[in-house]
């Protein structure tokens, strides 16, 4: 017995000694060794210290079984862009409506990043990193590397790894400077992949730590097949996911975070890092060229359900929070933070109990959205650059609040002028719709509406009140265009626009308030 357990201990002194060790100086996840890692994991280094990102050096990624390289990202090649692009008098709107047609998504490993996905733009040139995100061949800039304190998270392109393989890391010493930190060499990270998707596809969890069926929120849009009948349920979990998150073609989708607080979704996008095709001007028409700029961007997409979560844009400039193309779009207490327009909404969408934060122009877009007990906040002027059609409600708030956190205060919207049309920079939009029903205001302008360009243009409120007193406001400066709606003449044109239904073309949200 006491030979057997002398060579056992042999055994495994040897195995000890034989096995790679990591590399000194960070710990790593996925871990050493680890199996049943999802395939959209990130790969994550905490060091003692502040690591630095180098100018230059390989992270590569191989096929443990073949040595074959799976994905190489070169830290030479900048991020993206840091200065605007001029866009000359060629530049004008896809005329012809962008096509969502696809029989399989496109991805990193099918198609070159930057192929145009429409004749009209220009290939994305391979000036930036570049990923292909969501089946969106003409790529979106990214960061290879983002270091918070003393954690260094590598991203990967999308869509790289697979089920049911065996992957090790090399990481050259000059990508992160931190200490005495030599770099990865061959066999110091290796980890492999759950051998399966979820089991259940149509209940799908997603947690940072890898503990889910997905690591990020768009690895788990990413698995459910486009205009699907039958519904999916995304569950996340409470954490930080630092990623664009890009989707088309989805639909009946409801996606469930912790709560505002605990569940986080954002990235540093704006119009300058993804800018749009020198051709191509930005979502003016329906069925126009997909903007690249907000931090989450639902496409072509119907009856998505977001709750309990904040998505917001980490930088300033050009960029949403959230933008959406899509129809039966319903948020419940999700908290959206952007920079200029923080929500960009085309189509129908409904907002309950939501924050919003952003700068002027908060809620850009050509369609319908009903706002029921959010809390809104700028840094002072428009709400809104409101810009539906004949036949479409715009913008309709009921019982919120709006409040400008800057010396400039704030006020409802404003709408083009036919001035701006001749200089081909907006449309006058004569429809255009902004109705605000028992809603509160906090340094707010007395206009009321900074500009109403024409006479045509809805421009509607009730029973507005201070946020602090709750005192009526003072209607006297209103804008000569706006008009105060009375208790008696207009009780029918009220209740129709407190009826979400009515307002929505039809589609009745459900409302925690029912």
């Amino acid at each position: 017995m006491k030979r057997f357990l002398l060579l056992l201990a042999g055994a495994l002194l040897c195995v000890t000694a034989c096995r790679p060790a990591a590399p000194e100086g960070a710990s790593l996840f996925p871990s050493q060794g680890a199996r049943n890692v999802n395939p959209d994991t990130h790969l994550v280094l905490t060091f003692d210290g502040t690591p630095r990102i180098g100018e230059s050096g390989f992270i590569r990624v191989y096929d443990a079984a073949t040595d074959e390289l799976v994905d190489c990202l070169d830290l030479s090649i900048p991020a993206g862009p840091t200065q605007g692009r001029g866009y000359g008098p060629e530049c004008d709107y896809l005329r012809v409506p962008y096509s969502y047609d696809r029989t399989e998504m496109a991805t990193n490993r099918n198609t070159v990043p930057g192929t145009p996905s429409c004749p009209q733009a220009e290939p994305t040139p391979p000036d930036y990193q570049l990923t292909i995100i969501g089946g969106f061949t003409d790529a979106f800039h990214f960061h290879p590397v983002i270091v918070h304190d003393n954690v260094a998270t590598i991203y990967l392109h999308n869509n790289m790894l697979e089920y049911g393989h065996k992957y090790y890391v090399t990481i050259d010493p000059d990508v992160l400077v931190c200490g005495d930190f030599p770099g990865v060499k061959k066999g110091e990270w290796k980890f492999s992949t759950k051998k399966n998707g979820p089991a259940d596809p149509w209940n799908l969890t997603v947690a940072a730590d890898g503990s889910g069926d997905f690591n990020t929120v768009q690895g788990a849009f990413d698995f459910i097949p486009d205009f699907s009948e039958r519904q999916t349920v995304v569950t996340v979990a409470a954490g930080d996911y630092e990623e664009i998150v890009y989707t088309r073609n989805k639909g009946n989708v409801k996606l469930i975070g912790a709560s505002k607080e605990l569940t986080r979704v954002h990235y540093p996008n704006n119009e300058v890092f993804n800018p749009h095709p020198l051709l191509l001007k930005t979502n003016e028409w329906p069925g126009t060229f997909p903007s690249r700029r907000a931090a989450f961007m639902l496409d072509n997409c119907h009856d998505i359900t977001i709750e309990d979560m904040t998505i917001a844009t980490d930088l300033r400039g050009q960029a949403e929070g959230i933008l959406i193309n899509g129809e039966r779009i319903a948020l419940y207490k999700v908290h959206i933070i952007g920079s200029g327009d923080a929500v960009q909404a085309n189509g129908t969408i409904y907002m309950e109990s939501c924050e919003v934060d952003g700068g002027g122009d908060t809620f850009l877009g050509r369609g319908t959205v009903f706002g029921y007990r959010c809390a809104l906040r700028n840094e002072g002027g428009a709400f809104s650059y409101v810009r539906n059609t004949a036949g479409h409600h715009g913008d309709v708030f009921v019982e919120c609040s709006f409040e400008s956190t800057g010396a400039r205060p704030a006020d409802w919207t404003r709408t083009g002028t036919n001035e701006d049309a001749k200089k081909n920079t907006a449309l006058p939009y004569p429809d255009a719709e902004f109705v605000v029903i028992d809603c509160k205001t906090k340094n707010f302008n007395p206009l009321g509406w900074s500009l109403i360009a024409q006479p045509t243009q809805r421009m509607y409120e009730y029973n507005t009140r201070d946020l602090d007193t709750d005192q009526p406001v003072d209607y006297s400066g209103r804008n000569k265009r706006s008009r105060q709606l009375d208790a008696k003449k207009d009780a029918e044109l009220i209740a129709s626009y407190r009826d979400r239904a009515w307002v929505l073309a039809g589609w009745k949200p459900f409302s925690y308030f029912d």
